[in-house]
Order: structure tokens, then C-alpha cells, then sequence
């Protein structure tokens, strides 16, 4: 029983510091993020890259509730330069709702969000950026309290939240209307959700051994809201992108994982087959079904509309409710084979597309926006630029990718759990890319990793936190691994530091934007 009771308390290693504390640390490393994500928002005042599609499909949404065709097209950009005049007169004219149906290639609840900002401010460079950068800044709270949670250190926490605040890229894509970022963020609360959800599950067992006798299978654990809501956040990524789904997958098999574990640990005789018996069916339910139906709540404007694409509202509305329900339904999922039928087939050449493999070390980056018409009055020299380069902050990218790899040294050394749900998240968000490379010979971009950037993040905490040492070492090892952490802290500092007027389209000489491409494929990326 001795043995069995030390197991138990090691199921909920205790947080070191305040409550409180672990708040404000957080909160604090978030409000630096936000000013740098909400300060001068609304420049560059123009449509930046995609944003041509999301700004006018959530526009479209927040009017009409589905998306609808606009004026222009990408070589006669009409649309786009009535909005940035202040002209909402940017619909096609259409004698049937039906008519001017825009066929769109992800799902709507990005859109959705895009559009809330665009009510609250208007249509405006700030309005529709607004929702990223909110999102972009709760998602560097997010991280510095789960790597709390997972470290046990409000340290290690900040510093989390503070290397995300720092990345370029993540900055970038929280000052554009992509969707990129909204992804990033569902899937990061996921995993903020199983990570409580595991911590309420193993005090929920320890609470059982101590006051319950001793069964092979061990308890029901009952209600689990933290898993329910990581299944809702997950269903909410889907509903973004497509590609959430890798990332549901991931998890869910990862909380089972972590169920098996607990119930091990805890010294049962029979830990699979109790969490197979008692843990697995709440599994399902949260993490398949209430996925299901948040990716499928958030087509409601398709469903209750008549102008969406495919929908068929004439014929669904002709034969009753039940038939309407019926062929609502068909009609929305041959539209969702419509739309992985075209990703299947997006191989269009661009000029920013890159492989998966040039990702981690940044060799391709993507300009968001360089416009070329700048009088040298902006800047007081022959040639100006004013860049937004979609690019992560090479020092902790690269730090990043050496920090991925002693923690696969660590994982095989330890089975320690933070290390295996860092490494499984990363290979979820990077490797099923390598298939669509192979296979399908995609145009694929660099921000498509920005859904991993705050598990490379959590990389580093993690390595930080074994250079730091455990809190009873000796003060000489706490202070050299304080000195080496912080000074690693600085050196990304100043090199975001020294991105950043190329990050956050800055009015440069174009001398000056020459030194801050840092590799030479970053200038074939970028105008010349």
C-alpha cells in the first residue's frame, strides 16, 4: 500500500508559486504580445495577400450569411479597392440568390471571426484584422499557462508566452485576416483543455484511492467538462481548416494514452482494460462526437439560407420538412467532396510556395505585402520599402528544431509525457504535409506551420526548464542555467528585434530592408 500511495501523489506533482501569481506573470506577457500586435493594426491600409478572399467572404457572411461572389477577380481587383476607399458596394448583382453562390474552400467559422471584428469596427484595414490579433494575443496567454501547467513553473510559463510574443511569424499572421491564426489557436486551446482534463482525471484517482476500496479497474471518473470543451476547441479548428483534423486525431488518442497511463500509475492490476471500460466511451463522445457537431453548427448560415453554394433551397423546400432536412444534407456533403476534391487538386504554381521540408529552417518565407509606388519622401532616401515578410524569428526557429530533438533523446530516455505530447503535436501539424507534397505535388506555404508554432515554443520551455534544473539544485546550477536561459531570451528578443519593421510593414530605405533578409531565398520570396 506504501508504494501505491507514492504513485498516487506523483499523479499530481504540486505548482510551485501563488495562484495569483501564475496569473499575472501570464497576463502580463499577454499585454506585451497585444501591443505588439495591435499597435499601428491597421497598416498596411490595403488588402494583404489572401486576404483578398477572407475579408470579402466574412463581409459576405456577416450580410448574407453565406459567401457570395464580389466585383472583380485577382487581375481587376474591384472589390478590393472600393473597400479600401470606404465603397461597400462590392457584390455582384444576381437576378437569383443562387446566382452569385461562391464556391469556398474552407469552412466558415474563421470567416465568422474575421467578420465580428469587422461589425464591432467596421470595414476597415483595422476592422478585419481585429479578430486575429485578439485571437493572436489570448493564444500567448493560452501557451504561458499550459507550459505553467506542464512545467509546474510560473517561470517557465512567462517565458513561454514571451518566446510566442516573439515569434515573426506568428506576429505576421496576428496582423493579417488569414485564417491561419484562428486555427493555431483551436488547436492550442485543445490542448490546453486534455492538459486540465488530465490533471482533474489523476486528482479524481487520487481522491478514489484514498477513500475507496481497491478495485482491478479502478473508478469511473465521471463528467469530464475539460475534455469536452478540448473536443468542442477541436471541432472549432476543423471548422476553420480541414486540416484540424490531423490534429483531433492526434489528441484523441493521446488522451486515451494519458487515461491508460493514470490508471497504471496508480498501481491497478488491470489499467487498460478499466480505461477501455470506463474512460473510452466519454472519450468518444467528446472528442468525436462534439467535434462533429461544432464543425457542423458552424455551416448554420449555409443551412438556413438560400444563397449558399450547392444548397438547393428550391428543391429541399418543394416536399416537406423531412425531405428538406434530408436533402439539405446530401446536398452539404457532396459539397464538402467538392471542396477536399479540390484541395486534392490545388497544384497552381506561386512564387512563395515551398516544401514541408524547408520549413523548420525557414528557407522559403512568403511576402504578404511590398508595394513598389513609395515616393522617397517616405523615408528620406532614393528607394523605400514597407514589407511585410510572413517569416518566423530564426533564432528561435532554429533553437526550436535542436530543441525537438533532445526531446526525442528525452522521450526514449524518460517516457516523460510533456516530451511525447510536444513531439506527437508537432509530427500531427508537419508530417501529413510530406504526403500532399508526394502525392499530390501541392502549393503549399510556409504559415502552414503556425498551428505548430507554440508546441515548438513548448519545446523550448521544456529544454529550458531541464537547463534550469529542478528547484532544489544547487544554487550555482540555477544560476548558470538562469544566465544561459535568459541570455537565449535576449538573443531572440533582439533578433525580432531587429525583423521587426519588415514584420510590421515599417516605411524603411530599401537599403535597410536589404539587411534584414537574412538568407538569400528570403529575397527570391520577396520583391525585388
Amino acid at each position: 500500500m506504501s508504494n501505491w500511495g507514492v504513485s498516487a501523489r506523483r499523479l499530481v506533482p504540486p505548482m510551485q508559486g501563488s495562484a495569483l501569481v501564475g496569473w499575472l506573470g501570464p497576463i502580463a506577457v499577454a499585454i506585451f504580445g497585444g501591443l505588439l500586435r495591435f499597435v499601428r493594426l491597421g497598416e498596411p491600409k490595403a488588402v494583404v495577400f489572401d486576404e483578398t478572399y477572407y475579408v470579402k467572404d466574412a463581409y459576405s457572411l456577416m450580410i448574407h450569411g453565406v459567401e457570395r461572389t464580389m466585383l472583380g477577380d485577382a487581375k481587376n481587383p474591384v472589390a478590393d479597392q472600393r473597400l479600401i476607399a470606404g465603397n461597400l458596394d462590392v457584390f455582384q448583382q444576381c437576378a437569383q440568390p443562387v446566382d452569385c453562390a461562391s464556391f469556398v474552400a474552407h469552412p466558415p467559422l474563421g470567416k465568422w471571426m474575421i467578420a465580428a471584428g469587422e461589425w464591432l469596427f467596421g470595414m476597415n484595414p483595422f476592422g478585419w484584422r481585429f479578430a486575429a490579433a485578439l485571437v493572436g494575443t489570448l493564444s500567448i496567454l493560452v501557451l504561458a499557462r499550459v507550459a505553467r501547467r506542464m512545467t509546474r513553473s510560473t517561470l517557465l510559463g512567462c517565458l513561454g508566452g514571451l518566446l510566442l510574443a516573439l515569434d515573426g511569424l506568428h506576429l505576421v499572421l496576428s496582423r493579417t485576416a488569414l485564417l491561419d491564426i484562428f486555427l493555431m489557436f483551436w488547436v492550442l486551446a485543445g490542448l490546453a483543455c486534455l492538459v486540465a482534463d488530465r490533471d482533474r482525471a489523476r486528482e479524481k484517482l487520487v481522491a478514489w484511492y484514498e477513500r475507496s476500496p481497491v478495485t482491478a479497474l479502478g473508478p469511473r471518473l465521471g463528467w469530464r467538462p475539460w475534455r469536452l470543451a478540448a473536443g468542442i476547441c477541436l471541432g472549432a479548428a476543423c471548422a476553420v481548416k480541414w486540416s484540424g483534423i490531423f490534429f483531433l486525431l492526434g489528441f484523441a488518442v493521446m488522451s486515451v494514452l494519458w487515461d491508460m497511463g493514470a490508471r497504471r500509475a496508480v498501481g491497478l492490476r488491470e489499467p487498460y482494460r478499466g480505461a477501455l471500460t470506463y474512460d473510452l466511451p466519454g472519450a468518444a463522445g467528446a472528442m468525436a462526437l462534439a467535434p462533429a457537431v461544432t464543425f457542423l453548427a458552424s455551416w448554420t448560415g449555409w443551412f438556413v439560407t438560400a444563397g449558399g453554394y450547392g444548397r438547393n433551397w428550391e428543391q429541399a423546400t418543394s416536399s416537406g420538412p423531412l425531405f428538406f432536412v434530408v436533402d439539405s444534407v446530401r446536398s452539404w456533403l457532396r459539397y464538402q467532396q467538392q471542396v477536399l476534391g479540390y484541395h486534392s487538386g490545388l497544384d497552381d504554381y506561386h512564387p512563395y510556395m515551398s516544401e514541408p521540408w524547408q520549413w523548420p529552417v525557414l528557407l522559403r518565407p512568403v511576402s504578404f505585402h511590398y508595394p513598389t509606388n513609395l515616393p522617397p519622401s517616405a523615408c528620406g532616401a532614393d528607394k523605400c520599402a514597407q514589407a511585410v515578410l510572413g517569416v518566423g524569428t530564426p533564432a528561435l526557429w532554429y533553437a526550436a528544431a535542436i530543441a525537438l530533438v533532445g526531446l526525442v533523446a528525452w522521450y526514449v530516455a524518460t517516457r516523460d509525457w510533456r516530451a511525447g505530447a510536444v513531439l506527437l503535436t508537432y509530427g500531427v501539424g508537419w508530417l501529413p504535409w510530406f504526403y500532399y507534397a508526394i502525392a499530390d505535388n501541392r502549393t503549399m506555404y510556409l504559415f502552414y506551420m503556425i498551428p505548430v508554432v507554440p508546441f515548438m515554443v513548448l519545446a523550448l520551455v521544456l529544454m529550458a526548464g531541464l537547463i534550469l534544473g529542478p528547484q532544489d539544485a544547487p544554487a550555482a546550477r540555477r544560476a548558470i542555467g538562469a544566465a544561459v536561459v535568459g541570455a537565449y531570451a535576449l538573443v531572440v528578443l533582439v533578433n525580432f528585434w531587429w525583423l521587426y519593421p519588415v514584420l510590421a510593414a515599417e516605411t524603411i530605405t530599401q537599403a535597410q530592408w536589404w539587411t534584414r533578409m537574412l538568407l538569400s531565398s528570403w529575397v527570391t520570396a520577396a520583391p525585388k
